[in-house]
């Protein structure tokens, strides 16, 4: 019987860790595997909230190219690194190009649930 309280206690310390973090969004990366696209490492940082890419060779731009009219996305990077945060991409599946000349990288993030927007800093005048 002493050990009730303590299983009621586990149970509940498990079913607020879930909504604490079900508020996280989710995101799942196809990665091109092709050979000449193995110079570009493209995957997601330990936390899975931004997508990093790093190369040996200089990121001319990237770019989305999904089936919608406008580009969700379309940034000149020129540097061997870049670190995108998901929350500027729309859920659902998001085809990037990264270009390096001559090459275009192609791979897929798929966005299951939106990142949070980050919180915009106003300043107020307080009296």
């Amino acid at each position: 019987m002493k050990i009730f309280p303590h299983i009621i206690i586990v149970i509940l310390c498990l079913g607020f860790a879930n909504v604490c973090f079900a508020q996280n969004g989710k995101a799942t990366i196809y990665k091109n595997k092709n050979i000449q696209a193995s110079g570009l490492y493209h995957d997601f940082n330990k936390s899975k909230d931004t997508l990093v890419l790093r190369s040996n060779k200089k990121i001319n731009y990237l770019y989305t190219a999904n089936n919608s009219n406008k580009k969700d996305i379309n940034l000149r990077v020129d540097s061997n690194s870049y670190k995108l945060p998901l929350n500027e991409l729309k859920k659902g599946r998001n085809v990037l190009v990264a270009v390096q000349s001559p090459l275009k990288i192609v791979f897929v993030v798929e966005v299951e649930r939106e990142f949070p927007k980050p919180l915009e800093k106003s300043l107020s005048i307080v009296d």
